[in-house]
Formats: structure tokens, C-alpha cells, sequence
């Protein structure tokens, strides 16, 4: 097992207790709450005759069904008016925060923890969605929950969990030009296998890794989850802490901010820790990724050739064929040319300011495709204004995009926002199941904003680097 580790020092001060299942009852520092997941948990108190033991640990937010061309009220979705009502209903009668729209704070619930201060190193985050990972950027230990589980940290504050083993993921090198943070993590997934991290979690490091900003170190822990693994972190360095010294939590409070840069500084890896495997990645060698099949590990280079699903291992065979008919590719071809319909800008994998400044670099003076509809969704209503201070916006609608409200939109379809039939969509989000985007015809392939963008103006997967202009990771 492990040994000193940040996931070994993290769960040691959060442990509560041994249950008698296995499984350990974890203190949980930060409960994020949406409008999908949490209406039942809320219920089940209500059942019980319960409060929420620690409002002032818990956040809310509404992301996934929320529309971002018109936010006016009521929603146009009689499901979504009613899921918007009843989150409104219960963070209310608990005195939970609330970053509803009318604050200026709403946005995806992976994107407003970071930005607001909430979501610091050393502790452990949880939320009833999958890709809770992201916070783990932070060195947090950051957890997806589902219902029950939801209704547990409601009702006590804690979460019984069983402990993982721990991979150390060390990128080496510097990126080169076009490769982002998007490509390392579609890198990693291709490596491993979408279950390669099941019973781990993963420790994201190397030269290549520390090099990045918070947003990208967020971009590679939000796609932990595709790769099978329970959590991702990244040990806290003074990237982390110049991030969090300018949050709400903080700006005004450098006091506070001292005090507790001992103990985020204290939960980092020992040099000599012990880990469980190891794993090395040259980031020198990588380029932009895009995927051609239907999960996020079916990817490949954008110059590299589609495998030939004879060449693959045999569990992965049948799988691969089917996903070459469904998204109607053939081995030995390069994704390069492959057309699309739809080019998405947004998820909480690629909505922050970083990434829309980026894909902004590549779009400015030039137009969408004729045959492409192009959107880009800020992932918080504070990114979306920031943008618009710089004149992100206009940059993106000079060139025939789209500019919507924040939310998780296209990402997975729950609201207006979807393919229809079976369109092509360049995409910055995270999963590419068929079905994902809303269309169970519809295709999907998964890469960088930089590329979503390049896609746009090429009206097909264009290898971004043949593009001036464009920023580097």
C-alpha cells in the first residue's frame, strides 16, 4: 500500500472512524450540491425529521439543466422549471449558499468551487456528480457520491468510502505547441484503458504537469474518472496557492490565507513516498489528441492512424468495431478531414477563462464554417463576464459563434441544448458515449478548445497547429 502520500495524509486526518464493513468513515470538508442529485437525498431527511448537519460545509449551485440561451423564468422545460424550484426549496430550508443565476455566481458546479475560494488543499470535497475529481487539482481528495451518499453527508457531515491504492502519473518534458492539458489527459486514458484506474487514484506529476495553470491542472483531474480511477490530484505547489490567494475566500483575508499555507503545504507527497505503481509519460512526444470512437480512451493522435481493431487486444476488438460504424471511421485513416456539424466550447473539462482565451487566439479573424453551428458556454457566469471584459465574446461572435449563459449545456444534453440526428460535434467535454450529446445517432469527438476551435473555422478536425496564432499550453 501507499506511504506518504498527499491521498494517505488527507484521509488519516479526515478519518472518522473503521467501520466494521472495511470501509472508512471520512470527515468531509466541502459538499457541493446540484439540482440533479440532491432532490432525494433532501426527501430523505425530510423523512427522517433531519437537518443538514453542516450548512456552512455545504454550496449549491444548478448547472446540468439549466438553459443557457434564455435563463429567464419559468424555464421553458416543465422537468427543469420543477428540478430549478425544488433546489431552490431546499437550500432555503437548510441555509445552504445557493449560486443561483440571479447572484452573478452561477455556473457549473466543478467550475464556481475553484473560482469561489471554496474548493482548498488538504481536505476532502465531494458532490453527486462523477467528475468531483476536478477539485482534486488543488490537492483536495474530491469524490463523486451518489444519492444515498448524498443524503449521509447531509445528514452527518461524513462518508463511508473504502481505500484506494495510489498511481503516480509523472508527464515529463515540456508540451509542445498546440498540446494542452486536454491532450495529456486523452494520452493517459488511451494508455491505461477507461478501467486501467479502477481501485486507484491517481497522482498527477512531473515537469509537464507542474508547468500548468490551475485551469489546466483541473482539465486533467476532471477526466480521472474516464479512466477508471476514484479520484486525481495534483500536489499543491505556489501555482495552487497564487490561484487561491485572489479567491473570495482569501483576497480580502491574507491573514487567514497565512495561516493555513502551513497545512496545504504539509499534505504534499514525501520525496520518499511510497506508491503503488508508477507510471511515466513523455510530454514531449505527445500531440493534439482527438478521439474516434465512442469512450474517451478510444483516442489518437490528430496525425496518428485510427488502429486496426484486429491489432487491438481482444477484449477491446468488438468494442472498437462498433464504435468505427457508429462514428463511421476506417482503420489506417487519420481523424484529419473528419467533418463536422457542431463545434461545442464548454463542460467542466474547458469553459474557464484560460480556455476560451485560447480558442479565442485561434478564431480571431477568421469565420465559422458555413456548414458548422459553433457555441461557446462559459462555464460560470463570473468566466462569462470576464470574457466579455476582454472582449472574448465579440471575438467569438465576430467569427459566427454563438455566445450563451453558463451551464453544462451540450456536454451530456439535459437541457435545449443538443445534436440532432446524427450530426458530427468537435467537443471540449469529457465523454463521447453514444447518446452523450443527446442524439443517440449523434458523434462526438473529444478535444482541446484550441481544436474545437480550429474545427469550427475548418469545418472539419483540422490539426491546430497549421493555424497562426495559436497559444501553447
Amino acid at each position: 500500500m501507499s506511504e506518504g502520500t498527499l491521498y494517505d495524509k488527507v484521509w488519516e486526518n479526515h478519518k472518522v472512524a473503521d467501520l466494521p464493513t472495511g470501509q472508512t468513515q471520512l470527515f468531509v470538508g466541502l459538499h457541493l450540491v446540484h439540482e440533479v442529485t440532491s432532490p432525494q437525498a433532501f426527501g430523505m431527511l425530510r423523512e427522517r425529521d433531519m437537518e443538514v448537519a453542516y450548512p456552512d460545509r455545504t454550496h449549491a449551485t444548478v448547472d446540468h439543466i439549466v438553459p443557457t440561451a434564455d435563463q429567464s423564468r419559468p424555464y421553458d422545460d416543465d422537468s427543469a422549471e420543477k428540478m430549478m424550484a425544488e433546489l431552490e426549496t431546499n437550500v432555503r430550508e437548510s441555509g445552504i449558499e445557493f449560486s443561483k443565476p440571479e447572484t452573478g455566481d452561477q455556473g457549473i458546479v466543478h467550475v464556481i468551487g475553484p473560482e469561489q475560494g471554496l474548493t482548498q488543499p488538504g481536505t476532502t470535497v465531494v458532490c453527486g456528480d462523477s467528475h468531483t475529481a476536478t477539485h482534486g487539482a488543488f490537492g483536495a481528495l474530491a469524490f463523486g457520491i451518489g444519492t444515498s451518499q448524498i443524503r449521509d453527508v447531509l445528514a452527518t457531515g461524513t462518508v463511508a468510502m473504502e481505500k484506494q491504492d495510489v498511481r503516480q502519473i509523472r508527464v515529463t518534458g515540456d508540451l509542445g505547441e498546440g498540446v494542452t492539458a486536454k491532450d495529456v489527459v486523452l494520452e493517459i486514458i488511451r494508455r491505461l484503458g477507461t478501467d486501467g484506474g479502477v481501485g486507484y487514484v491517481y497522482e498527477y506529476a512531473g515537469e509537464a504537469v507542474e508547468n500548468l495553470d490551475m485551469e489546466g491542472r483541473m482539465s486533467i483531474c476532471n477526466m480521472s474518472i474516464e479512466g477508471g480511477a476514484r479520484a486525481g490530484y495534483v500536489n499543491p505547489d505556489e501555482t495552487t496557492f497564487e490561484y487561491l490567494r485572489d479567491t473570495d475566500a482569501f483576497r480580502d483575508d491574507p491573514e487567514e490565507f497565512e495561516r493555513l499555507k502551513p497545512y496545504w503545504e504539509s499534505v504534499r507527497s514525501d520525496e520518499d513516498a511510497a506508491y503503488d505503481d508508477v507510471v511515466e509519460i513523455d510530454g514531449s512526444a505527445l500531440e493534439p489528441m482527438v478521439t474516434w470512437g465512442t469512450t474517451p480512451g478510444q483516442g489518437v493522435g490528430v496525425t496518428e492512424p485510427i488502429p486496426e481493431p484486429d491489432d487491438l487486444p481482444e477484449e477491446k476488438r468488438e468494442t472498437a468495431r462498433r464504435a468505427q460504424e457508429h462514428m463511421r471511421v476506417e482503420p489506417g485513416e487519420t481523424m484529419e478531414g473528419y467533418d463536422v456539424d457542431v463545434a461545442f466550447l464548454g463542460s467542466c473539462t474547458n469553459a474557464r477563462l484560460p480556455d476560451l482565451r485560447k480558442a479565442a487566439n485561434v478564431v480571431r479573424g477568421r469565420d465559422v464554417h458555413d456548414d458548422v453551428r459553433a457555441m461557446v458556454v462559459p462555464g460560470s457566469q463570473r468566466v462569462k463576464a470576464a470574457a466579455e471584459r476582454e472582449g472574448l465574446d465579440e471575438v467569438f461572435r465576430e467569427a459566427g459563434f454563438d455566445w450563451r449563459d453558463a451551464g453544462c449545456s451540450m456536454c451530456l444534453g439535459m437541457n435545449a441544448d443538443q445534436l440532432a440526428g446524427d450530426e458530427a460535434c468537435a467537443s471540449s467535454s469529457n465523454r463521447n458515449f453514444v447518446g452523450r450529446q443527446g442524439s443517440p445517432e449523434g458523434r462526438t469527438v473529444l478535444m482541446s478548445p484550441e481544436m474545437v476551435a480550429a474545427a469550427a473555422v475548418r469545418g472539419e478536425v483540422t490539426d491546430v497547429r497549421e493555424l497562426s496564432e495559436v497559444a501553447t499550453a
